[in-house]
């Protein structure tokens, strides 16, 4: 069976018995690495519990982060994150809460309560001001409910179209957010490290070296699967129904409040009572702002049964696996401009079949 890599995939040794015509003593050979002992995953169709569909906010030029006039109010830009929406959350977020906080005096107005609104919303209750949420929609019916949770960046622009300072601000995100998360990391937030393996036939991380601090290629007989280069690194994940539902109750906890509102135009922004809005709607920026760069790329997810045994997560050619107390995660799609957000059975039904097939070939010991 073929098996390729795609998502950010998996070196062969044998004995020299000989030098010179002399005879090596294996015993004076260092010993050959142990191969990682990982319990198998059990992926079936019968072990499916769900199956969802959700639409990234795509932009190739990058997250938006700008503030601009609306009226006589200021208008705060925070959305188009891709499929980079929660790792990125705290640190764009920041970026967006610094250019509010220039004007704001008073209560804050925040659109959408998503990842990337709730982080808003609580930032700005760190820095003193009362805070309103308007959303269409509240958790779990968010785009950021789908989210596999992965704290890597993936998805969320093209190299050809973005400027330098835009990569300086998307190094600043990523900074803070790496921070924040870490400062979040147990049970109460559904946060946890884990070791992931993915392919190495791409390179190294390059300028995101910071953030796989134990990335290193395995030898063939370090790891348990059936395609040669393999890396593994560790970070952490989050199980986002969980991260999202607890940022609600900080948020009303702290006197945060939330109104289930869609908006149609900019002029229904201006006659909001907050003179500081923040703009987290995501996709909905296309038709509110008119930002015809915004296009959807839904991402299918097949929701297994949990297997608290798993301990690892792997992105590779039939997709990722993630391990997560509510379900195992399995992923694998990006389809550019598909607004369904109703899970396609047969694009089920191949994740599934791909990820059984992958694990077939699983070697221990």
């Amino acid at each position: 069976m073929a098996l390729t890599f795609s998502r950010r995939g998996l070196l062969g040794g044998g004995l020299a018995f000989g030098v010179g015509g002399c005879a090596v003593d294996l015993h004076d050979r260092p010993p050959a690495p142990a191969r990682a002992c990982l319990a198998r995953p059990s992926i079936a169709d019968d072990r499916v519990i769900r199956a969802v569909a959700g639409l990234r906010p795509y932009r190739a030029g990058g997250f938006v982060v700008r503030a601009e006039p609306l009226g006589d109010a200021l208008l705060v830009h925070n959305y188009g994150h891709g499929g980079a929406g929660i790792t990125l959350s705290w640190g764009s977020s920041r970026l967006a809460v610094d250019l509010a906080l220039q004007a704001a005096r008073g209560p804050v107005a925040v659109i959408g309560a998503g990842a990337l609104g709730l982080t808003a919303a609580r930032l700005v209750q760190e820095a003193g001001l009362p805070v309103t949420i308007y959303a269409g929609a509240l958790p779990p019916d968010t785009t950021s409910n789908v989210a596999g949770g992965q704290i890597a960046p993936f998805g969320h622009f093209s190299d050809d179209a973005v400027t330098p300072a835009w990569r300086a601000q998307f190094a600043a995100a990523m900074a803070y957010s790496w921070r924040r998360f870490q400062l979040m990391v147990g049970e109460e937030y559904g946060i946890r490290w884990l070791p992931t393996y993915e392919s190495a036939d791409g390179g190294g991380p390059g300028p995101l070296a910071a953030y796989y601090p134990d990335r290193r290629v395995l030898t063939r007989q370090e790891h348990p699967f059936s395609v040669d280069r393999v890396a593994r690194f560790t970070t952490m994940y989050v199980e986002t129904g969980r991260f999202l539902r607890q940022l609600m109750r900080d948020i009303q906890l702290a006197g945060g409040q939330l109104r289930v509102r869609a908006f149609a135009s900019p002029a229904e922004l201006m006659a909001l009572p907050e003179r500081v809005v923040i703009n987290c709607t995501g996709l909905g920026a296309r038709q509110l702002f008119g930002d015809a760069g915004m296009i959807p790329v839904r991402g299918q997810l097949a929701i297994l049964l949990p297997q608290p045994e798993i301990d690892f997560a792997v992105t590779t050619g039939p997709g990722y696996m993630f391990p997560r107390a509510d379900g195992l995660i399995l992923g694998g799609t990006f389809e550019r401009e598909v607004w369904d957000t109703t899970p396609d059975p047969a694009a089920i039904a191949r994740i599934v079949a791909r990820h059984r097939a992958f694990f077939e070939d699983f070697r221990c010991g």
